[in-house]
């Protein structure tokens, strides 16, 4: 029989020694870990406070932007030209529509829209937070709007948010210089950033693409206000904590009459070209028109595709500012080309030279004509520009040389900007022996400068630039900018009533040296000429301005678009559109006191030049800007005249 074994006794005192241990140990990780985690609350809640309070109401309350009333734009006389009128967008929250694509079909077909954007609209659903608004249509008239409120309970989650949107009454009658808005895009934004400005536009939707809504921009944007707002977790606006208002756009009024506007774009009708009226006293830019236009409004809105191939396939080039486009002057720059011979002696108010209708280069073959056939005969200053003589100017630029003319006709503006407050100008081309070497890398000809006499070969202007140039002539060397802005309405504290007042601040011209003549009667000798061609019956631009109330003075042209051979005779009927004769023409008045200076171009005319289509054009703007007013000069005498002659050869002519 086996024995048992047997069990050893349990040493209960070394247990609990070690249990001891243990519980020792384990009281002081605990004691440890607490004292941890106190440590951290201290740093949390002590030492680190503000710093965690910051971030913890950064992601509790947030500032959102709010967008500046734009500044309004009105005429001279107050009439308002740019306007911000309320617009009503249709919205939909998608977390509240049980069925998004369901409603959005179900609302078009209410309203009578056209379901385009409608997977556009889905996919940007997805892609923004279900409680935040998406834009279902842009743009709803009052009858959709009232449509729409009386169902609107069959909708939940849609609903109309209204909004301020840049409106021009005036439609195409000013788009060329107001300009217009338009909706943000990757470069303005880019463009934004780098200027350091792009918080400012946070809550802004368009800015100015064009024109004086362009050049203006900081002016008439304002400055955005913001909203301090409670959110949630998910971003969720739960209150308004603060309110800060934006400062609206600075209003602006501008030298433009919407009237003369108005007349330009009537007697443009039909017709291809542009109209310029300046006070040449100020520099004030009265009228500014170039024919066709279009609707600056279908910018604004966001232009279709559809209307922007139109515009942009339309064979009148609606889109060109033809205001600030080169053409060739023709004959409106032969009273600059006169002062000049006057100045550099070459010619006398008593110089003549014989016309027969041709000019003949000697050493070449080349032939220049007249406009006349058979020529003017005996002709002086006063008669080469109220005849428009051409044979007279060519032998006046041979003498003279481009570098000269190029030089001097620079003093006026010709070939530069004239610093109007558009982005859109042209600086047209005033030539030189150096610009045709960079242009082109050839020489320059002397059959060239015969050209440029009449105002023809290299050279363009601007209408802009032409009637600058006139009021320079009419100033007498006297220059004034052209300029858009007459004032604009400034926020200036009162200390008073310690309030922000809007005051109107008028606007500072650019001051430029004058042009100095070493003869100021030379100034007069030109002028009065130019007063010859209007008031003088059988002058270019006597027709047109018969039984006027007021002294005008001007200068008629008629520019070659298409070169003639040698014995080849110009046939209006017979030639393509595209390459008939522009019609052009300078004019000023009153003649003694000038008060309004008018360029005019009209491209490609069927019948006549410049004083058949052009001149009747800058009568009407002249008809209204005087109205009732009868102006009339003290009637001067020719200057006398001395019987000096310059005969040239006799030779066939070529169109001037």
């Amino acid at each position: 029989m086996k024995r048992s074994k047997r069990v050893a006794i349990r040493n209960h005192t070394a247990e609990a020694n070690l249990f001891a241990r243990r519980t020792f140990i384990a009281f002081i990780g605990v004691i440890g870990l607490l004292l941890l985690l106190f440590s951290n609350v201290f740093h949390l809640e002590v030492t680190s406070f503000e710093k965690y309070q910051t971030q913890s109401n950064s992601n509790r309350i947030k500032l959102l932007p709010v967008a500046p009333n734009r500044g309004l734009i009105y005429d001279r006389n107050g009439v308002l030209l740019a306007e911000n009128i309320p617009i009503y967008s249709l919205e939909v929250i998608p977390e509240q529509v049980e069925d998004l694509e369901q409603t959005v079909k179900d609302v078009s077909a209410l309203l009578g829209i056209i379901e385009e954007r409608g997977d556009k609209l889905i996919q940007a659903a997805k892609r923004k937070r279900r409680f935040k608004p998406i834009e279902l249509h842009p743009r709803l008239s009052d009858e959709q709007v009232a449509l729409f409120s009386v169902n609107q309970h069959k909708f939940p989650g849609v609903f109309i948010d209204a909004r301020l949107k840049r409106y021009y009454p005036f439609a195409d009658l000013t788009t060329h210089t107001v300009g217009y808005v338009a909706r943000i895009n990757r470069r303005d934004t880019i463009k934004l950033e780098e200027q350091g400005v792009s918080e400012n536009y946070a809550a802004t939707r368009n800015i100015g693409k064009l024109g004086l809504e362009r050049f203006y921009e900081d002016m008439l944007h304002g400055t955005a206000g913001h909203q301090e707002v409670e959110v949630n977790n998910q971003g969720r606006i739960l209150r308004t904590l603060d309110y800060t208002p934006p400062i609206a756009g600075k209003d602006i009024t501008l030298t433009l009459d919407i009237e003369l506007q108005m007349v330009a774009k009537r007697a443009l009708a039909g017709k291809r070209g542009a109209i310029v009226a300046i006070d040449p006293r100020s520099g004030d830019v009265l009228a500014m028109y170039s024919n066709p236009s279009y609707d600056a409004n279908l910018f604004v809105h966001g232009i279709s595709s559809n209307n922007y191939k139109k515009l942009l396939n339309d064979r009148n080039l609606p889109l060109i500012n033809r205001t600030v486009q080169g053409y060739p002057p023709a004959s409106t720059v032969k009273p600059f080309i006169a002062l000049l011979g006057l100045e550099e002696r070459l010619i006398t108010p008593a110089t003549k030279i014989w016309d027969d209708g041709t000019y003949h280069l000697e050493g070449t073959e080349a032939r220049y004509r007249d406009w006349k056939a058979w020529g003017h005969g005996w002709v002086n200053l006063t008669k080469a520009i109220e005849q428009s003589c051409n044979i007279y100017f060519y032998d006046l630029a041979y003498k003279l040389g481009i570098t000269k003319i190029s030089e001097f006709s620079t003093l006026f503006g010709f070939g530069e900007y004239t610093g109007i407050d558009i982005h859109e100008e042209n600086r047209a081309i005033m030539p030189s022996v150096q610009w045709k070497r960079a242009r082109y890398n050839q020489p320059w000809y002397t059959g060239e400068t015969i050209s440029i006499g009449i105002g023809q070969s290299f050279w363009t202007v601007t209408p802009l630039q032409l009637a600058q140039a006139l009021a320079n002539l009419v100033n007498k060397g006297e220059i004034k900018v052209p300029h858009l802005l007459k004032s604009y309405k400034e926020q200036i504290a009162d200390e008073e009533t310690e309030t922000m007042q809007w005051v109107d601040t008028a606007f500072e011209t650019e001051q430029r040296p004058p042009i100095v003549l070493d003869n100021e009667k030379h100034w007069d000798y030109v002028l009065d000429a130019m007063h010859n061609t209007v008031q003088k019956p059988g002058a270019t631009g006597h027709a047109a301005f018969i039984g006027t109330r007021y002294d005008a003075a001007g200068k008629t042209g008629s520019a070659q678009v298409a070169s003639l051979g040698q014995d080849e005779e110009y046939d209006a009927e017979n030639t393509a559109e595209n390459k008939r004769d522009n019609a052009m023409f300078i004019a000023f008045a009153p003649y003694e006191a000038p008060e309004i200076v008018v360029a005019v171009a009209i491209e490609n005319v069927a019948k006549g030049g410049g004083a058949t289509n052009a001149a009747p054009v800058a009568r009407q703007i002249m008809d209204q800007y005087f109205g009732d007013r009868e102006i009339v000069s003290q009637n001067k005498a020719v200057h006398p005249l001395h019987r000096k002659t310059y005969k040239p050869s006799k030779q066939p002519r070529t169109r001037g």
